[in-house]
């Protein structure tokens, strides 16, 4: 039997699901406060280059939600998570195709529209939050903001009721192995004096920017990061929890250079599962920055610009800035002029932030499970 709209207009829920219920009740009443009141509210305009029958696609998917039924009913829930995944699909489609620069901004709107009717419709039935959450990010990283960023203010109410578990002893001795692993296959260079970075403890701004940002010279600076929240909060289990169900755009491979490098889209808990991994290609930006070690431990070599004839650059536009050397095992024979190359070197330990001036050519390598934070400015 349906049950009257809302005095706002908008289909109410008498049926909540199992993470509504430990949630107290109130996760769908949440969401349904971030929407606007009625369907007029509600506005589909876009450019004649989204056809009508995608426009009537939205318009049904919306008027279900607004309808008389509520979609707690099984079928109108069900038309509507269908309707919602047609356009999704269709949308997707239109992204993949061409440069992504040339996608029309009204097909990434039709897309984050279609993530939202179908996390209305996933709030409405049995499953997982996290799995509402993945397809909020999915419309943030793939689409563009409607109604008000509502994509992201749904993810701050769910993340709310969403119930953070315990890992198992499975999946804890699978992450010691993983340490061990690392750690055991890690070797720690030795600094001669004469390479070694300097420091500096907790500097004016005066004094930095007039003796190491004008001359573009680097530095480690000590003691300007200790009150950050960070140093004392972020552990793997941490970001697990605060972050470990999010969507996010992962680089996989230890280098940019390599064949099996790529990019995807990964949660969180997976990326850290899977993909704790080194960086260790060389290249250089064309922005100064300020390399912030947060866990853990980085072995990083800098090579000023006038090396750069030294480090062999690949001679495409692409990877101008990227050198060509494996420079912890180099060719000789074939990058002879490395051997030559003069370089500064550093472990940088949690709390400590390396200056790296424009254009200087910079390798890192974790020593431990590691996480950095990175400003740059020109």
């Amino acid at each position: 039997m349906s049950q009257p709209s809302s005095p706002e207009g908008l289909a109410t829920s008498s049926c909540p699901t199992a993470d509504q219920v430990s949630a107290g009740n109130t996760l769908w009443a949440d969401i349904r406060a971030l929407l606007p009141n009625t369907k007029e509210d509600l506005k589909l305009d876009f450019s004649e280059k989204v056809e009508e029958s995608v426009i009537s696609l939205l318009q049904q998917a919306r008027d279900l939600l607004y309808g008389a039924e509520s979609l707690c009913s099984g079928s109108t829930r069900e038309t509507c998570l269908q309707v919602s995944e047609i356009i999704i699909d269709y949308s997707w489609e239109k992204l993949n195709i061409g440069t992504w620069r040339d996608v029309d901004k009204d097909w990434r709107r039709v897309y984050s529209y279609g993530c939202l009717f179908k996390v209305l419709c996933m709030c409405n039935e049995q499953g997982s939050i996290a799995d509402t959450i993945r397809i909020c990010d999915m419309g943030l990283l793939m689409g563009a903001s409607i109604l008000d960023n509502i994509l992201v203010r749904i993810i701050n109410v769910l993340q709310k009721h969403l119930t953070y578990g315990k890992r198992s002893a499975e999946e804890d001795t699978k992450e010691g192995q993983r340490k061990k692993i690392r750690n055991d296959h890690t070797t720690v260079p030795s600094i001669k004096s004469e390479e070694a970075i300097p420091r500096l403890h907790c500097p004016s701004l005066e004094h930095f920017r007039e003796n190491y940002m004008i001359p573009t010279k680097p530095v480690i600076l000590e003691g300007i990061v200790d009150h950050w929240p960070c140093m004392k909060k972020w552990s793997l289990d941490y970001l697990r929890q605060i972050a470990g169900c999010r969507t996010v755009p992962v680089e996989v491979g230890s280098r940019y250079t390599d064949e099996e490098w790529s990019q995807t889209l990964m949660t969180v808990n997976d990326f850290i599962d899977q993909y704790i991994v080194n960086k260790n290609s060389i290249g250089y930006l064309a922005q100064h920055q300020l390399f912030d070690q947060v866990i853990g431990r980085k072995y990083i070599r800098l090579y000023s610009p006038q090396e750069s004839e030294n480090l062999y650059p690949h001679e495409t536009q692409i990877l101008h800035n990227t050198s060509q050397v494996d420079v912890e095992d180099p060719d000789l024979v074939k990058f002879p002029k490395f051997e030559r190359a003069a370089f500064q070197a550093c472990i940088l330990t949690p709390g400590q932030v390396l200056f790296i001036p424009v254009k200087y050519w910079h390798y890192v390598r974790s020593l431990d499970v590691s996480f950095s934070v990175s400003f740059w400015w020109l």
